[in-house]
């Protein structure tokens, strides 16, 4: 979900062109009552048009609540489209970002990005100052070029903050910037505890033909930070947060990761590109094994213009939720899976949330194009890798690891996924679903006569479940039912965002549970 919530993903590309930070230390309502803040300006600069992006910072002790941010231009930069992660309007010269329904609120020490594309002819100087709930914001600096160009045309909310019905909720509204490379003490190895595991029937099992059941947690951030220029993780990912999340008695962790950042393209600042990248993702995917829990790899951003119904953005990288994975997505699973063909205890995603059945006309052609992708995706208008492509590229690439396929809908519809599944030589390959209490398929009458079938035949993975109203009575429903049908399940997400606005399992990287969290660390408590 990154709300999509993919529920929230709620943050955009950074490779900036400029940056302007300004604190707020004048006087007024918002100064007499000890409100801080810090704007951050950066922009995608293609020549005829841009994408601005703020990032506010509450670096006070007290929430920040119905913020709004206002700056001007000074040429004829005009508004294009309704942007993301805020409200976006423009009278004359003068530009309004106000608080979506999901970030209404930035706590102490917490942060929220928006943006929004532009066009515009001549000079694009950037604002020089800005106002916070219309308190000036003082000591702006001069705006300095960023060390990373970009070609990147815009940014898009997923975590999955995009406009897709199932809340995938990634990023939030406090996007902490973590710049630590490391998830793991360099000497790990991910030689640990984590069970090999294969396929075998309609279930997951170990070495030992023992059966596994995986129930754990999110873990979003390295599908978005990079991307936003902002460090490899959304908050730590060192051992006492893996300790953290295994005191809950999870036993995996699914990690949501960005094409762009993984194969090094040009658009990411190179300090989060290629093997800076690929090294933070293999540090924490060896500590978790280390630690006895699942690595599930997940592909939940990639590269693709789609501009069609419930586009996350209009931008070519990898900055949101596309409907299907771009031709980049076949190098970027060939380069996985030859990174951790030894470790079959590590398990590949192939795509967060397809959802070609908004792109494509009639769901038996969305079925097609999920599975051969190419000229059966009329409607998507970049090349697009297929499953079976995307399974030929891990198999080819020598790793027989299991494979999980997420179905149509935002990964929530399975009903034709057994009549689509892809060839796989190696018959390692189990269908993740998605479930959230605003999807279609949200009741248990939808689970039984569509997700138990599949189940029967083939492994079931609940790769993201969640509500959004910060309680846990939908998924208590779900676990239950999941638990009878012996299928695994992982929570959205273990980050420190507002429960309130999106899925959010934890207030601490502690492991404090939030409202909605207690729900799911009381039930694995319970079952693991």
């Amino acid at each position: 979900m990154t709300l999509r919530t993919t529920t929230l993903a709620l943050v955009s590309a950074l490779a900036a062109t400029a940056a302007a930070t300004l604190a707020l230390t004048g006087a007024g309502p918002a100064a007499a009552a000890g409100v801080q803040c810090s704007v951050d300006y950066t922009t995608n600069d293609w020549g005829s048009g841009f994408t601005a992006n703020v990032k506010l910072t509450n670096p006070g002790t007290t929430p920040i609540d119905n913020w709004s941010i206002g700056y001007s231009y000074t040429g004829n930069q005009t508004l294009s489209g309704s942007g993301w992660n805020g409200t976006w309007s423009q009278s004359g010269k003068n530009v309004t970002v106000a608080a979506p329904a999901w970030a209404g609120t930035i706590a102490a020490g917490g942060s929220v990005s928006a943006g929004a594309n532009f066009s515009y002819s001549g000079t694009n100087a950037a604002p020089t100052s800005f106002t916070v709930n219309g308190v000036a914001c003082n000591g702006a600096t001069n705006p300095s070029p960023s060390p990373s160009p970009s070609v990147s045309a815009s940014a898009s909310p997923s975590p999955s903050a995009s406009a897709s019905p199932s809340p995938s909720p990634s990023a939030s509204a406090s996007a902490s910037a973590s710049p630590s490379p490391s998830a793991s003490s360099s000497g790990s190895t991910g030689n640990g505890k984590a069970p090999a595991l294969h396929v075998s029937g309609n279930k997951l099992v170990d070495a030992n033909g023992s059966q596994v059941v995986l129930r754990g947690v999110n873990r979003s951030g390295m599908e978005f930070m990079c991307v936003q220029g902002y460090g490899f993780t959304d908050g730590p990912v060192d051992a006492a947060s893996i300790a953290a999340i295994k005191s809950w008695k999870a036993n995996a962790v699914r990690i949501p990761v960005n094409e762009d950042c993984w194969n090094g393209y040009a658009n990411v600042k190179p300090e989060y590109a290629g093997e800076n990248y690929r090294t933070a993702v293999k540090n924490f995917v060896h500590a978790l094994q280390d630690a006895g829990l699942t690595p599930i790899i997940d592909l939940h951003w990639t590269q693709g213009v789609y501009t069609g119904n419930s586009s996350g953005c209009s931008d070519v990288n990898s900055t949101c939720q596309k409907p299907m994975p771009g031709a980049g997505a076949a190098t970027f699973w060939s380069s996985v899976a030859t990174t951790f063909k030894n470790e079959p205890s590590v398990v590949f995603d192939l795509l967060n949330e397809p959802y070609a059945d908004r792109a494509v006309s009639g769901i038996d052609q969305a079925w097609n194009c999920w599975r051969d992708g190419g000229s059966a995706c009329p409607g998507i208008n970049y090349p697009v890798s297929g499953m079976q492509t995307l399974v030929n590229a891990v198999r080819t690439a020598g790793a027989n690891n299991v494979i999980l396929l997420g179905g149509l809908a935002y990964s929530n519809d399975l009903g034709q996924w057994l009549a689509h599944k892809p060839t796989d030589p190696a018959g390692n390959l189990a269908a993740s679903w998605h479930v959230y209490n605003f999807n279609t398929c949200s009741s248990q009458s939808c689970w039984n006569s569509t997700v138990a079938p599949l189940a029967a035949q083939v492994p079931v993975v609940v790769g993201e479940i969640g509500e959004n109203d910060c309680a846990h009575s939908f998924i208590d429903q779900v676990m239950s039912w999941a638990d009878a049908a012996k299928v695994s399940y992982l929570g959205w997400t273990w980050n420190t965002w507002d429960c309130g606005q999106g899925p959010s399992l934890i207030s601490n990287f502690d492991g404090t549970p939030t409202a909605f969290g207690l729900g799911l660390k009381n039930h694995l408590a319970a079952v693991n």
